[in-house]
């Protein structure tokens, strides 16, 4: 299917806004089929004649419930001094909260996360009691697209798995973010934990998870972190618990390798690849072991442009399409920007690519320092 701009229209505009409105066409047919559909396959014809398709579109969560987002944390602080009755009774930050479960889900997001963990830093109860009355709103205002529960505490994911689930009506499986090499015997058995449900009976703790590659032993690896062979072992032993001990499908975990900051991306140490290297080159081992092919790779792909001077969108859209060569097909993100789906600027693409292929030598590591000089000046200049 080919789509002509109308006159006045440039060709990334009406792209992502076109990509929005099929993404929730896409969403609702992996609703419908859920595990047995095919992917959707789309042209986009520009004013230069660049086909832009989109065979495999990435699988989204959307990132805009967050606490560390000033503005949202700020609506989410006077809601919470609203009273008992906050979460139901109608008020400005209400509908601001309202505003982003719903515009996420008209866009096609996938799943609708929320993280509130900057309450739970003095008191992890305000943390647990605020996720169960969040999962209540985007399972009332999502449209049916699930939540994904995010929390570096399990006991947070615990009580927003039991809440989404408390409800009469069927509702879609949740993702719950994250699981590590440590926690999974903690989290994985909730999987089949038996839940009564008043007149639907018995259901399970049914859920999907992202599994962050990380481990409390010591990092082997050159420059004193873990190294691509570390990374993917811990794959293995997430993938082997809960696939043959907890029975998971592959396609039911998310694997994320981390993202680092590409401005300080700078490996010290002679012969140290960068951090953006090791993950993406995790993600080219984990979809190409036969195994694990079927399971999936996602990226927090905002984290790639802290402290950058300028064009982050552009440079996240970027680090997306380079990923998604090694075999990324999920991402946290603003989903108004349709990563994965609109063509990246050549030069930043670039840019991305050269600390995709920063393996430890003199000469990549100075072709990437080179660059992000480059991209540094030029964008100051600009704000200046």
């Amino acid at each position: 299917m080919a789509l002509r701009l109308p006159p006045n229209e440039t060709e990334e505009r009406v792209a992502a806004s076109s990509v929005g409105r099929l993404r929730s066409g896409v969403r609702w047919i992996r609703q419908a089929h859920h595990k047995a559909w095919g992917w959707l396959c789309i042209s986009y014809k520009g004013t230069k004649g660049k086909i832009i398709e989109m065979k495999k579109p990435l699988i989204i969560i959307g990132e805009s419930i967050h606490a560390s987002i000033p503005k949202t944390a700020g609506m989410m602080k006077q809601l919470s001094e609203l009273g008992p009755a906050a979460h139901s009774t109608p008020s400005e930050p209400l509908d601001y909260i309202k505003n982003l479960i719903e515009s996420q889900a008209a866009e096609g997001a996938d799943y609708i996360a929320v993280n509130l963990d900057a309450f739970g830093e003095d008191d992890p109860k305000t943390a647990i009691n605020m996720m169960r009355e969040y999962v209540k709103l985007v399972r009332k205002w999502s449209n049916g697209v699930p939540v994904c529960i995010d929390s570096s505490d399990d006991d947070v994911l615990k009580a927003g798995l039991k809440e989404w689930y408390d409800a009469e009506q069927k509702v879609a499986q949740p993702l719950v973010n994250s699981v590590k090499v440590y926690t999974m015997d903690e989290m994985l058995p909730l999987k089949k934990a038996r839940l009564p449900r008043g007149s639907s009976g018995e259901q399970d703790f049914d859920f999907t998870f992202i599994a962050l590659l990380m481990s409390e032993d010591k990092p082997a690896g050159p420059g004193g972190s873990h190294s691509v062979d570390e990374l993917y072992f811990l794959a293995q032993q997430i993938f082997d618990a809960a696939v043959g001990k907890y029975g998971f499908q592959p396609d039911e975990i998310y694997f994320d390798s981390t993202v680092f900051p590409l401005a300080i991306d700078m490996p010290m140490t002679p012969g140290v690849s960068g951090y953006t290297y090791r993950t993406f080159e995790t993600i080219k081992k984990i979809k190409s072991d036969p195994k694990m092919k079927a399971a999936h790779c996602v990226l927090g792909v905002s984290n790639c442009v802290r402290d950058l001077p300028g064009r982050k969108i552009g440079v996240c859209r970027a680090y997306v399409a380079k990923a998604m060569e090694y075999g990324l097909d999920a991402a946290i993100a603003n989903v108004a920007h349709h990563y994965g789906s609109v063509e990246p600027a050549g030069e930043l693409l670039e840019l991305v690519d050269a600390y995709a292929k920063m393996d430890g030598s003199t000469e990549r590591t100075n072709k990437a320092m080179e660059l992000m000089s480059k991209f540094c000046r030029e964008n100051r200049e600009r704000i200046e």
